[in-house]
Formats: structure tokens, C-alpha cells, sequence
């Protein structure tokens, strides 16, 4: 029983290991409104970015043990997002959509249940076409809250969700700044107004909130000196005021600093601002290769690492993207054309043309 045990603890702490993603959303002064994702992951995705035009049809089914029929939707509003490709039909697991609703999947191992689906209901589909299925079928926060009442999402061991368990939360956010947390926590769906505007991994969002509380000292201004004795002791630098602020990537301690850097930041002028700031937020919690490692049960060591990051321009349609190689290189597209394409479309993130980086023979001459 003790080996037993000793077994399942390792495994969880190799899935909770799995995934530390990190959302962050800004309003600017001119109420342009940007959010932004990193995906840290261990394992190989085959991460897409992909176009789901208006008018998809949307295969939702139930527990093969319920007996319901598949359901059809056809979506309403076209989407650009990044899917799981090893999944088959993929898992959208961060997008937006043409009216200016953006979503980002992050993982909630330990604490994550969903729904329980039975032969009366009427509504329902497992988790890996839920991001779909949201971004294709509203427009906005106010409308996809009042549609998840009577929505089951479930999941089991049947579903081909890759490496790890599908246990996830999401954050959403909309052209106008309202933002959302969607969490299925003991077989019911919670949602919370995300108040900070952040969102990292496990535990739920109402325990980071809470955690929070823990941090009141921090502050942008330092202390620059203070008598001791007979001694006038001076700071060293700036930037004493952030002592204590957490360091490690665990998801407590990324959703604090990222809490943190978004509320106290200057606040941007307009989307490009924002687009930038979301961007300096987003690299404190860069993980590089080798920093987050794990054991595998053989013994081997595993690295999370910051897999892609996406900059969501939801004012102006725009997408920023750049996979662990490119992270000086952003591609950004103007996502209008592929929201008025009436063709889907597929291309691998590490094969996305990155702009390169050129060299620029007199550009210090006089």
C-alpha cells in the first residue's frame, strides 16, 4: 500500500510539474485593451496556430456511457488561436476572436473536476472542444457567462489529452476589459471576476487572491535610509521596496510578481504601450531550458520550459507570437484577413515565419 502510494505521489508531482503558464490583460489610457500568455510546457505539443472561420461546425459529445447523441454547433464568430496538434481534432488552449474575446487555458492539476454529465441533460461536451466552442459562440464576457449556466463540461480518461491529464482553467477577457475566471472545481463550474487581472496555475484563483494578503509590504518606493545607531544606513540601489516580491516560478509565486508588475506599472497610453508592457510582465516569468526541471518516475529529469508566448492586441486584431527560439523576434499578424477568410487554416508555431534578425552595415555612421 505504502509503495502504491509512494507511486501515485509521483506521478502527480510529475503532472503538476507539467505546465506553468502565466495571463496577463492591460487597459490603456484610450481603453484599448491587450492580454497576453506564456505557455510553459515539458513535452512535445506539436503546438498550431490556427484559424476557426465563422460558420464552423463543432462536434460536442458526451460520456460514451450516457448514451447522448453528438451535438452540432455551428460557431458564429471566426478565431486565431494555438491548439494542442497532438490531440486528435486539437484542443484550442489559448485564442481570440473577431469580436475582441480572448481566452487562455492554463493548467489546474489537484484541484480541477468537471461536471458530471447525465442522460437528461441537454447541453454538454468534454473540455478539449470547450475553447472552441467559447470563442466561436460569444462575443463577449456578459454573454459567455450567461451561456456556461447551462453548459456541462466533462472529461475523463477516455479523452487523448496527450501527456498529462486535461485539468484546466481559463481566463477571458473582452474588448471592453471585463475578465472572467472559468474553473471546475468539485463537479461545478466557478466563476470568479478576475479582479487582478492575472492568472497563473494551481491552486484555484479565489486561493491566490487570498495569498495576496501575504504581500502588502511590497512597494515601488524604497526605503533610502534609515538611522541605526549613530549609523545613516543608505540603500545600496533602487528598488529595495520589491524585497520579498517571490522569485521561483512555482504558480503562487509567478501569480504575485506578475500581480505586481501589472498593477503598479505605468499604465500604457494605447495598445502599442500596452502590447509592450504586456510583453516586460510576461519576461519575468520566462522560464529558460533547464531551470524548472522535474524527475520522471525512471529517474530522468524533465524541463519546463517557456514553450510560446502570445501578445493579444483585442482592440485592433492583432497577435504576437513567439515560440523559446524567436523570443527576440515576435511575429505579429494582422488577424483581419484570417477572420474574413472563409478557409481554415494550420501552421505548426515553431515553423511560423519569424522575422530574422539583419544586419545593418553603417547604421552607426555619422
Amino acid at each position: 500500500m505504502l509503495r502504491l502510494a509512494a507511486t501515485a505521489l509521483s506521478l502527480l508531482a510529475m503532472v503538476n510539474a507539467g505546465l506553468a503558464c502565466t495571463a496577463v490583460d492591460i487597459i490603456a489610457a484610450d481603453k484599448s485593451v491587450v492580454a497576453g500568455r506564456t505557455m510553459e510546457w515539458a513535452y512535445e505539443m506539436k503546438w498550431t496556430l490556427v484559424s476557426q472561420p465563422k460558420g464552423t461546425t463543432l462536434t460536442l459529445s458526451a460520456p460514451k456511457a450516457t448514451g447522448l447523441p453528438d451535438l452540432k454547433v455551428t460557431t458564429k464568430f471566426s478565431v486565431v488561436g494555438v491548439s494542442a496538434g497532438i490531440i486528435p481534432g486539437g484542443a484550442l488552449l489559448d485564442g481570440q476572436n473577431a469580436e475582441g474575446l480572448s481566452m487562455s487555458g492554463n493548467f489546474l492539476p489537484g484541484f480541477t473536476q468537471y461536471q458530471t454529465v447525465t442522460p437528461q441533460d441537454t447541453q454538454y461536451q468534454s473540455v478539449l472542444t470547450f475553447g472552441a466552442w467559447a470563442l466561436g459562440s460569444f462575443a463577449n464576457v456578459a454573454d459567455l457567462r450567461a451561456g456556461l449556466a447551462t453548459m456541462k463540461v466533462w472529461a475523463d480518461a477516455s479523452l487523448p489529452s496527450g501527456p498529462t491529464p486535461p485539468t484546466i482553467h481559463f481566463v477571458f477577457v473582452d474588448r471592453s476589459g471585463a475578465g472572467i475566471v472559468v474553473e471546475y472545481v468539485g463537479g461545478e463550474v466557478r466563476i470568479h471576476d478576475n479582479a487582478a487581472h492575472v492568472l497563473t496555475n494551481a491552486p484555484t484563483y479565489d486561493w491566490h487572491l487570498n495569498n495576496l494578503r501575504n504581500y502588502l509590504s511590497l512597494s515601488t518606493v524604497a526605503v533610502a535610509q534609515r538611522p541605526v545607531g549613530n549609523l545613516n544606513v543608505t540603500e545600496l540601489g533602487a528598488g529595495g521596496g520589491g524585497i520579498g516580491l517571490p522569485g521561483d516560478y512555482t504558480p503562487p509565486s509567478r501569480f504575485v510578481k506578475a500581480a505586481f508588475l501589472r498593477h503598479y506599472a505605468e499604465q500604457p497610453k494605447d495598445a502599442a504601450g500596452a502590447a509592450q508592457m504586456v510583453g516586460h510582465i510576461l519576461n519575468n516569468v520566462d522560464i529558460p531550458v533547464g531551470i524548472a526541471q522535474f524527475k520522471n518516475p525512471d529517474g530522468s529529469l524533465s524541463s519546463d520550459y517557456t514553450q510560446w508566448v502570445v501578445v493579444k492586441d483585442l482592440t485592433n486584431n492583432r497577435l504576437s507570437i513567439a515560440n523559446y527560439a524567436n523570443r527576440l523576434n515576435y511575429l505579429t499578424i494582422d488577424l483581419n484577413p484570417l477572420f474574413a477568410d472563409a478557409k481554415p487554416g494550420a501552421k505548426l508555431v515553431d515553423d511560423l515565419p519569424y522575422p530574422k534578425p539583419l544586419a545593418a552595415p553603417g547604421v552607426l555612421a555619422p
